[in-house]
């Protein structure tokens, strides 16, 4: 694993960080640690992270007040909570707040290892995508800075900025389930609630734009019980 890969751990268990810590950096990456969570905000702010880790109980500032803060400012990179909690409520909870995945201690730290891998090759993902500013589905064409959608001859439509954020959300995890608290997160920023059935309409929508047969689609997907999925082979 290449070095440039950094990791933001902040965890208050003095014995756990240096675990997490040597673990990670066998496995070849760069770990910046601190012990609890206004230290990691202060570092977050100065440097650039391919991955946070946070505990959810730290003194002074909680891990999710630190992942709020975290969102308000980036929506792309990962975060990974490391709790002892283990409820239905407090995963919610936490995905609400923005998280990506979701550790119960005590944990395998070759579980921990697998899911850091999954979570670091999702950012470099989104850093790839950053790049693009456009993306063909069918004979059809977004071009997300200009919320736009061309056809192959030439015409023009304009796309609202949920259908563009939605459609860049779902294109960035292409072949991925994406949850509906993942959606709600990054595209309605939790400001207004919309019902599944919201969600769905939009998905619908997509469908008459990009699918040659809006009822037996191969682009736009809903996953009973998971919520969504942007298929393609390119």
């Amino acid at each position: 694993m290449p070095n440039k890969f950094r990791i933001l751990l902040a965890e208050d268990e003095e014995h756990l960080l240096e675990a997490i810590k040597l673990n990670l950096e066998l496995e070849g990456y760069r770990v910046v640690a601190v012990n609890n969570g206004k230290k990691a905000l202060k570092v977050f702010k100065e440097e650039r992270f391919n991955l946070v880790i946070l505990d959810v109980m730290m003194p002074e500032m909680d891990g999710y007040q630190v992942c709020e803060t975290i969102r308000l400012e980036n929506t792309e990179v990962p975060i990974l909570f490391l709790t002892a909690k283990n409820t239905t409520d407090d995963r919610v909870h936490g995905l609400k707040k923005g998280a990506d995945d979701y550790l119960v201690k005590p944990f395998n730290l070759e579980e921990l290892i697998l899911r850091v891998g999954i979570l670091v090759k999702r950012s470099l993902k989104n850093d790839e995508l950053k790049e693009i500013n456009s993306y063909t589905v069918g004979d059809k064409t977004i071009y997300f800075q200009s919320f736009e959608m061309k056809t192959h001859d030439g015409t023009t439509l304009s796309l609202t900025k949920k259908e563009t954020m939605l459609l860049k959300m779902l294109i960035e995890r292409k072949n991925e389930a994406v949850s509906r608290d993942q959606i709600l997160e990054t595209v309605w920023n939790y400001d207004v609630y919309p019902s599944t059935r919201t969600i769905d309409n939009f998905i619908l929508t997509f469908r008459k734009y990009f699918e040659p047969d809006p009822k037996n689609p191969i682009y736009f997907h809903s996953i009973r019980g998971v919520g969504y999925k942007f298929t393609d082979s390119q």
